[in-house]
């Protein structure tokens, strides 16, 4: 009885002593689906911590194939922000466009990004996160080129017109 004692408080020890930083439970990214599964209950915490991460880079400037405080792009500050989380997106917007779920807009959620195809381009160009969604509205974050890190909305008609898709990473 005594040995079983000393083996139950052993046990106890190493399993208490596991790392906790890891917010992503099971990550299972496949090249094909980028998508990333983590349990329900750690989900809306790590899209509120990837939002707060993202948040803590609002006024930094803007800089092409930035992904430091020294500036960011789009897709830098999209890359930097979930690889603090462990989670590895591709680095180009159109890229990214490829990987998770598409959303049908109707069921976008705090923590998808939100895509766009800018100045007449044909293909994927921008990248955000979005942070709120309203009855009639979406707020992302993102680098703008002229703003650097600023929250937006897609209502303003700049967005309105260039949203192409959404994903769902988590």
């Amino acid at each position: 009885m005594k040995h079983l004692f000393y083996l139950l408080i052993v046990l106890t020890f190493f399993s208490s002593c596991k790392s906790t930083s890891g917010i992503v439970t099971s990550k299972t990214e496949t090249k094909k689906s980028g998508h990333y599964k983590v349990s329900k209950s750690t989900k809306s915490h790590l899209i509120e911590q990837l939002i707060n991460s993202a948040s803590d880079n609002l006024g930094v400037n803007y800089r092409s194939g930035g992904t430091t405080k020294k500036g960011f792009d789009c897709s830098g500050l999209m890359y930097a922000t979930f690889k603090q989380f462990d989670i590895t997106l591709p680095r180009s917007s159109s890229e990214m466009a490829k990987v998770g779920k598409k959303i049908n807009p109707d069921k976008i959620q705090k923590g998808d990004l939100i895509f766009f195809k800018t100045n007449g381009r044909s293909v994927i160009n921008h990248v955000g996160m979005v942070i709120e969604v309203l009855s009639d509205e979406i707020k992302f974050i993102h680098s703008s080129t002229s703003k650097g890190v600023v929250i937006s909305s897609t209502k303003q008609g700049y967005y309105a017109k260039s949203f192409v898709q959404a994903n769902r990473i988590l």
